[in-house]
């Protein structure tokens, strides 16, 4: 465009911006007011960004040039003083230069449309808005919510070797939930382990965990809960046996086994770790599922992570094992496996795990669940549960004759699977497993669909107890496979009972994605 045409297509903005006359009078330019009207007419956009609110600010690439068209547009020529004939008496004008005036609306409007290609600003989400997401990731509303309940209402059920807990209604009502609990109760009960009436809480309720959440994270959970609907449901949590229904038990328990503070970083580790360390041991208390625990319920400090049997599912080794854990997974391998509850190839999600992808995992930014897989890499390989040498089976053949009938047209031969449609058994971590409770329950439940694959049926109508236990050895000891063949009867047996309690329960904890 020529000079002629700037002029030309800039006189319209000369005139408006003169306000040489204004209801018919003579003033003077006030700039402050154009930058101000103009500001509260630029568009202001956000969007959600996983856990942070992003403002994408129209105002911040072009203000330099509208700056400098302020200070134009505000250039005088000099007081007027009054003449003879003048109106008024004392009279001041200040008159712009109309060049100045010309280029400063140039540089104005410029600015002004340039400013859409402002840059993401990044901006800290509300308080409620982090609550809610550490919240998820905490898993809160599986155990909190019953089957079929309603969210966060209480209700759900864990089992324990002394009877079993319901957990409690933590929505905002006054009479059954937390309505009446302060952001100091709420905090004492995650990091002290003691309730608002000031009785010592069961370890069901993972506070030897949520000890090392900050404050500040108690207290944006505090208040995401405090913006859900009030439910009534009064729940009569204790059903243990005698004496550990009783509270004042817990007072040694907690002696042996608790120690309360918030977590440290550590300065020889780097921020994704530490942030992986808060998470995984604080809010995510996976090593609640992944420990063994000793005969009064307590984690085996020298066994963490090793894997134990929860509810009839055996909770994988999360060490460095290379046979039994995560040693020949990749940091990203874990974060996919988090998020998405598969690792392609290898295996999936089952029994309760899948549940905590399902109501947790999947909702955590990708670069928490990538801290959480780099402190979980550098866990140290465990050795108490890790798979025995390999001893000879005595009813291999009689396995194979099965996996032959009921499962080769799906694994396929070398139990390599079909990628996307069935599982592949060689290397497969449910297999693998220290303790085939994981195996044979996928035997007598069956896997409903999930992530693309097929759904297996259930074998418990089909084959004894013998036979699957047989079937699941074999299994565990073929193409490359060095888990112990130690499924026995009896085990079989077990597990058949257990699962068709929690289905005459209608116990949904028990049942793989049933919530």
């Amino acid at each position: 465009m020529n000079v002629r045409g700037l002029v030309g297509a800039l006189l319209p903005a000369f005139f408006v911006l003169d306000l040489g006359y204004f209801a018919g009078k003579r003033r003077s330019f006030d700039a402050d007011q154009a930058i101000e009207l103009s500001a509260r007419n630029l568009p202001f956009r956000a969007s959600r960004s996983g856990p942070t609110l992003t403002v994408r600010s129209t105002f911040s690439v072009g203000l330099p040039l509208i700056v400098f068209g302020r200070q134009l547009l505000g250039r005088q020529s000099g007081k007027h003083r009054p003449e003879p004939g003048d109106s008024g008496v004392g009279a001041v004008t200040y008159r712009m230069p109309t060049l100045s005036r010309i280029l400063g609306a140039a540089f104005l409007l410029f600015g002004l449309a340039l400013a859409p290609n402002a840059k993401p600003i990044e901006a800290q989400p509300t308080q409620v808005q982090r609550g809610e997401y550490l919240a998820r990731a905490g898993d809160c509303i599986s155990c909190h919510t019953a089957s079929g309940g309603q969210a966060l209402a209480g209700g759900g059920r864990l089992n324990t070797p002394f009877g079993y807990m319901l957990t409690p209604n933590i929505t905002p009502d006054a009479a059954t939930g937390i309505g009446l609990w302060s952001s100091d109760d709420f905090y004492r009960a995650l990091h002290a382990g003691v309730n608002r009436a000031g009785e010592d809480m069961y370890p069901t309720m993972p506070y030897d965990f949520y000890t090392r959440v900050t404050r500040d994270d108690s207290d944006a959970i505090y208040a995401y809960l405090r913006t859900l609907n009030p439910v009534t449901s009064l729940i009569d949590v204790n059903h243990l046996h005698f004496p550990f229904d009783e509270r004042w038990t817990m007072g040694g328990w907690r002696e042996l086994y608790f120690t309360e503070g918030t977590f440290t970083p550590s300065p020889n580790k780097s921020a994704a770790w530490n942030r992986g360390a808060y998470l995984v041991e604080g809010l995510g208390h996976c090593s609640a599922c992944h420990s063994p625990r000793n005969l009064l319920g307590a984690i085996e400090k020298n066994r963490e992570f090793a894997g134990a049997v929860i509810d009839g599912w055996f909770a994988l080794d999360l060490s460095e094992n290379i046979t039994t854990g995560l040693g020949s997974w990749s940091i990203d391998n874990i974060a996919t496996y988090l998020k998405t509850g598969a690792f392609n190839g290898r295996t999936t999600a089952i029994g309760p795990m899948a549940e905590v992808v399902h109501n947790s995992l999947q909702y955590v930014t990708d670069s928490d669940l990538h801290a959480m897989a780099e402190y979980l890499k550098a866990l140290p390989p465990d050795s108490p549960l890790r798979a025995g040498r390999r001893r000879p089976d005595a009813t291999r053949l009689q396995g194979a004759n099965l996996y032959i009938d009921h499962c080769v047209a799906c694994h396929q031969s070398m139990g390599r699977g079909i990628p996307g449609v069935f599982p592949p058994l060689a290397g497969n971590g449910v297999v693998l497993a220290s303790d085939p409770a994981d195996i044979v329950n996928v035997v007598l439940l069956g896997i409903p669909p999930q992530n693309g694959s097929i759904a297996m049926p259930s074998f418990a109508g089909e084959m004894s107890d013998q036979q699957i236990a047989a079937l699941a050895n074999y299994v565990r000891t073929s193409w490359g496979n060095t888990a112990a063949p130690d499924a026995t009867s009896s085990t079989v047996a077990r597990l058949r009972i257990g699962n068709k309690v929690a289905h005459l329960s209608n116990d949904a904890s028990f049942l793989p994605l049933a919530r």
